[in-house]
């Protein structure tokens, strides 16, 4: 029987939009310089509520991506979508003749979708009547409008779709890319997340599960601190961050600049509870063998994780106990990141904004730290990269993210 042919997958653009940076350098700057995005929320009124604290996107202006008169009209998730991809784009030098629009398509997940204009227009249902809401409300909220908005922006007319697993959501887009690209389905696929849930609604609701961060309200940059005995959960953020894949094949061809190879992707669920992972790591731990042997590595070769280090107490545990048992007596040669505590959590762009670091920790040979990690969790008591970025030569490397609803999604990069 004739063996099927797999294509390979590389990196050849990213883009950005999030607290620490409207572009890929100056996010990666800060993320070197250990610099926090998290602040007082501005947007709207927290004096009612336990977290007065989050990762704001700041400075920008989705005009300089879109028709000012569409922006109007459309949810910030898409603001944000459309600027990354547009950059990654750019980034990759990718322009896509429309003889071969069918084989470039558009992937990115959100959590939640267009929360903004749910709240807003409910307000003007409750207030004004059904009459008065608006006709662009439906297509500014649905959860694949930031796919089709880009592809139209691009005129990319492959596989184009929303993908939606929570706060894995942008980790499942990428990887849903790379198989379609393995496959030979696609030749080039634009792939990440965006959210843009900072609004009263949502925010309440986080606070209502008493999910998020309460203690360090008068010190923001000290609140979100994976790993560490004295986090009190996550800090919410926003943002968007999309990578350009192309088989190997194409982005040759085109002399395209390569950043690294995307090699693995697996995907697990829990099947346990809605919220809280399962404590054995049962899933977790499927999900970083099964990518290991999808990218075809061995657990040693291994050199780093960005892991999804929220900062909650059952997260952060339940990763650490998985990478103990995948990964053995190695675990403790591993270097472990998690960029939240400088970013927050983007929720379902997470997956994409933290794959663009770890694409970035493999081209520049730095590793960005957990910062905020000072008092040791003995529960917690791997090497986290504490507080300061380290130089490392690192080959090969996994990102992982977690999900309401049991979803984990895992993607292995390794150095072109």
């Amino acid at each position: 029987m004739e063996s099927f042919h797999r294509h390979r997958v590389v990196v050849t653009g990213l883009g950005t939009v999030n607290a620490l940076g409207n572009d890929v350098e100056s996010f990666w700057t800060s993320l070197m310089a250990g610099k926090s995005g998290i602040r007082s929320v501005t947007r709207f009124d927290v004096s009612e509520l336990p977290t007065k604290i989050a990762s704001e996107v700041v400075n920008f202006d989705p005009a300089q991506y879109m028709d000012p008169k569409e922006a109007g009209r459309t949810d910030p998730y898409v603001h944000y979508a459309v600027a990354a991809s547009k950059m990654a784009a750019q980034d990759a030098k990718l322009s896509v003749p429309d003889a071969e629009s069918e084989r470039c398509g558009v992937l990115i997940g959100t959590g939640i979708g267009g929360m903004t204009h749910i709240q807003e227009q409910s307000f003007v249902l409750f207030s004004k009547g059904p009459r008065r809401v608006s006709p662009f409300m439906i297509p500014s909220t649905i959860c694949n409008i930031a796919s089709g908005t880009v592809a139209i922006a691009l005129g990319l007319r492959g596989p184009s779709f929303g993908v939606v697993s929570a706060c894995a959501s942008g980790a499942h887009a990428i990887g849903e890319a790379y198989n379609l690209l393995s496959l030979g389905e696609a030749d080039v696929m634009l792939a990440g997340g965006s959210e843009a849930a900072l609004q009263t609604l949502a925010f309440s609701g986080f606070c209502s599960m008493k999910a998020m961060s309460t203690h360090f309200n008068d010190c923001p940059e000290k609140a979100s601190r994976p790993f560490d005995a004295q986090r009190d959960g996550f800090v919410m953020g926003e943002g968007a961050g999309v990578l350009v894949l192309e088989t190997l094949e194409h982005a040759q061809a085109r002399g395209a600049h390569i950043y690294c190879e995307l090699c693995g992707y697996s995907a697990t669920c829990d099947a346990f509870h809605v919220t809280r992972p399962e404590p054995s790591g049962r899933s977790m731990i499927a999900c970083y063998r099964n990518v290991i042997r999808n990218a075809g590595v061995q657990p040693e070769e291994v050199d780093y994780i960005n892991a999804h280090g929220t900062s909650t107490h059952y997260n952060d545990l339940l990763e650490t106990t998985a990478i103990k048992e995948v990964f053995g007596a190695h675990a403790y040669k591993l270097n472990i990141s998690s960029i939240k505590s400088m970013l927050g959590h983007l929720l379902g762009a997470a997956g994409a904004v933290e794959a663009i670091a770890t694409v970035k920790t493999i081209t520049t040979g730095m590793i960005p730290p957990t910062i905020n990690y000072e008092n040791p969790d003995p529960e917690c008591d791997l090497n986290y990269t504490p507080n300061k970025p380290v130089k490392r030569d690192v080959r090969v490397a996994i990102t992982d993210n977690l999900g309401f609803g049991g979803q984990n999604g895992a993607l292995l990069f390794k150095k072109f």
